[in-house]
């Protein structure tokens, strides 16, 4: 990610990212919609059994949350002013390239699990991370200690085995940042990984023992869209650019753009193809696809012409 090497070593130096920083306020926030049913995590392994359901990773159903967490920081931030008077702060959430898991684990707010993300002994991973930097000196909070022991389950179920060691992942193999950050071709060797994941991928916190402790979210914002689950992919391939900037109003996913939402979509449907035996169930996939043969985007018709490869 170039937006990361960039910056260089300003990322581990507040104080050269935001001259005058003396101090860094760690926050999370739940993101599991109030709704989320006992044994969530077993409902959404089954998603992955469906080779036909359109598949969003949970933190993405909802409202973007840049906006959600941005707009709570920054009153903290107005308040924090209120009652100490003037004070120099930046908010960032998730908007520059700041060490957020990094900082939060010397903040105490949880250890590095060996997903790399952060695990918090009461709430598990299943939360957002944001920071204000001050220009006040405030007493610092003591570090946790790690408690991932011998476990490797992460690891061990990472679908495309970007997890190539405890707390190192390997982002190029990694499907989050496939679908999300990865702007052109997706590797050949990786696409049959990807299942039905079409934006993102939790699997390696649907596994992790400590997010049987995770906390539902207070906020409706989390709550997720009807647009955006229990949706086939053939419906989800069919959405016009209108329609996609529709269904994903305010919605992180809306960045990736129509074009990206396509590709993810057609390796989808390629995975689909390929694991389904009834010629009944093949044809209507393979109508779908065909529908976008001809789409003005060579990024697109490359990956439909691979997914029809797969029949």
């Amino acid at each position: 990610m170039a937006y990361m090497a960039s910056h260089g070593m300003k990322r581990a130096r507040p104080k050269e990212l935001v001259p005058g920083t003396l101090s860094v306020i760690m926050a999370r926030m739940d993101y599991l919609p109030a709704a989320t049913p006992d044994g969530w995590q077993a409902l959404e392994f089954e998603r992955l059994q469906r080779p036909g359901e359109a598949n969003v990773s949970m933190y993405a159903r909802g409202r973007d949350y840049h906006k959600v967490l941005r707009n709570r920081l920054q009153k903290l931030a107005d308040r924090m002013t209120e009652a100490f008077g003037p004070l120099g702060y930046r908010v960032f959430t998730d908007s520059a390239p700041v060490l957020e898991v990094e900082l939060a684990t010397r903040s105490g707010l949880g250890w590095r699990g060996k997903h790399t993300l952060l695990l918090n002994r009461s709430a598990g991973s299943m939360y957002f991370l944001g920071e204000i930097f001050v220009d006040v000196a405030l007493p610092p909070t003591e570090p946790t200690t790690s408690h991932c022991g011998s476990c490797r389950a992460c690891i061990d179920i990472c679908p495309t085995q970007a997890i190539v060691g405890p707390y190192r992942l390997d982002a190029r193999r990694c499907i989050s940042y496939l679908t999300i950050e990865h702007a052109g071709p997706i590797p050949l060797e990786l696409r049959a990984l990807m299942g039905n994941r079409i934006y993102g991928c939790d699997d390696c916190q649907l596994i992790c023992p400590w997010n049987k402790f995770a906390q539902t979210s207070t906020l409706p914002d989390f709550d997720a869209r009807a647009g955006l689950v229990n949706r086939s992919l053939a419906e989800v391939f069919g959405w016009t650019e209108v329609d996609f900037l529709h269904f994903t109003e305010g919605s992180p996913i809306r960045r990736i753009s129509h074009e990206r939402w396509l590709r993810n979509v057609a390796v989808a449907l390629g995975n689909a193809l390929r694991v389904t035996p009834s010629l009944e169930i093949r044809q209507p996939i393979v109508n779908t696809l065909h529908s976008r043969l001809t789409h003005p985007s060579a990024l697109v018709r490359e990956h439909v012409g691979w997914a029809l490869a797969q029949a």
